[in-house]
């Protein structure tokens, strides 16, 4: 889970833009970067509520904050002044990571990966950066696939995290766990995952922005979401990225069918759009809700094109009728959340978190739904994330898996 780290409002700047999001200490989000901090009233709003922000961002806000200070002492600016400069109102690209030295969990990577994508054509130093979460992110996927689904579709809801990166993020691994199961070579998962991680690096923000909007796109973002794959393909040229078959496979990402690549490459390229349009598909947005994992899956199975034939079971089934991080309903009426996949698609591993009669459970409860002794925990009906109103806890989830073996 992300650690949120407080705010020095004093040193807040009145009238300048927020670098970065403001959130309670419990993750709710006050304020969103580029928002102005308007009055003093409203500084102590913040303050009443413990503003705070990431860990991420809060790191790199504090090296703005050094790179400034260093500067005026540079231009022998008084060190009573230095010892009270104000928070910058920016925060340069090269604050955030350098190199490739990535830590954290699944969701640190996530806002890392936003503000690389946020970047754009700007990005300074992308490559290593690039190549440090696509390495911190396989080694989390090999370590545990189930908790990597677990914490990325926990997140796919939450549009305040920023839609593009989770959205890159879970069809990566989605990608990744496929081509695995399907014994492609060797570089096929790492080559997959970074084609996601990049293939809408050229809307990311518009992506973001149309998942909050109540009306359809309008014509100018029709244009950038058909162009989109190109200009990708045009960021990572810039990039330095010269790749053939990863800037194929972003280029064509939206229409495999088009492209004429080797049959390897075309493997990878349909994987990839398969992953994407299933995601997308699961994602809520503000003008209409998300598909349940269930329906999403049948859709999968159902498309009739014969290039996907070998393709489409196998990631059905690395995700099962019900992954990790979303919820179902127990026989008895329990609400449960899907913690690991089980031996058969329809039978995950769950933790029930509300009773029957709707109230949240302070100890999460275990149930294998596909055992046969117990039939009053089978699976009874997917539930839709927008309808559970409790908090789930990655920390209890771990803490159950860890005494259950798993």
């Amino acid at each position: 889970m992300l650690v949120y780290v407080p705010v020095p409002l004093s040193r807040v700047q009145l009238g300048k833009p927020l670098p970065v999001d403001l959130w309670t200490p419990d993750g709710r989000l006050l304020l969103r970067r580029g928002q102005i901090l308007q009055s003093e009233a409203q500084r102590e709003m913040l303050a009443t509520h413990h503003a705070c922000t990431t860990t991420a961002d809060a790191d790199a806000w504090q090296k703005s904050l050094q790179r400034s200070m260093r500067q005026m002492l540079a231009d022998d600016v008084a060190m009573t002044a230095i010892s009270r400069a104000p928070m910058p109102w920016e925060i340069l690209d090269v604050d955030y990571l350098e190199g490739r030295d990535v830590a954290g969990s699944w969701l640190d990577l996530q806002e890392i990966l936003r503000s690389l994508l946020y970047q754009g054509a700007k990005a300074a130093t992308p490559l290593p950066r690039l190549q440090g979460i696509e390495e911190k992110a396989l080694l989390l996927l090999q370590r545990d696939p189930d908790e990597a689904l677990f914490v990325l579709f926990q997140a796919l809801p939450d549009l305040n995290l920023g839609y593009c990166a989770t959205h890159a993020l879970l069809a990566g691994v989605v990608c990744a766990l496929t081509a695995a199961k399907l014994a492609q070579p060797e570089g096929s998962p790492a080559l997959l995952l970074r084609a996601a991680l990049v293939m809408n690096i050229g809307m990311a923000r518009p992506q973001d922005s149309l998942a909050r909007q109540h009306q359809p796109p309008d014509p100018a973002q029709r244009q950038i979401i058909v162009a989109h794959p190109p200009t990708s393909t045009d960021i990572l040229r810039g990039y330095g990225l010269h790749d053939a078959e990863l800037l194929n496979i972003v280029h064509w990402h939206h229409a495999p069918e088009a492209a004429r690549l080797a049959s390897q490459e075309l493997t990878h390229l349909r994987l990839l759009n398969l992953a994407d349009s299933l995601i997308a598909k699961m994602a809520p947005r503000i003008s209409r809700p998300a598909m349940l994992p269930l329906g999403a899956a049948k859709l999968l199975m159902q498309d009739n094109n014969p290039g996907t034939a070998l393709l489409r079971p196998a990631m059905a089934a690395v995700l099962g009728f019900y992954p990790p991080g979303s919820y179902v309903q127990l026989a008895n009426g329990e609400t449960a959340v899907v913690i690991k996949r089980g031996l058969r698609a329809n039978a995950p591993h769950v933790a029930s978190i509300m009773a029957s009669s709707g109230m949240p459970l302070s100890q999460y409860l275990y149930h294998d739904t596909g055992d046969a002794a117990t039939p009053q925990y089978a699976v009874r009906l997917p539930v839709a994330s927008n309808t559970v109103h409790v908090r789930v806890s990655l920390d209890k989830v771990r803490r159950l898996r860890l005494q259950h073996g798993m």
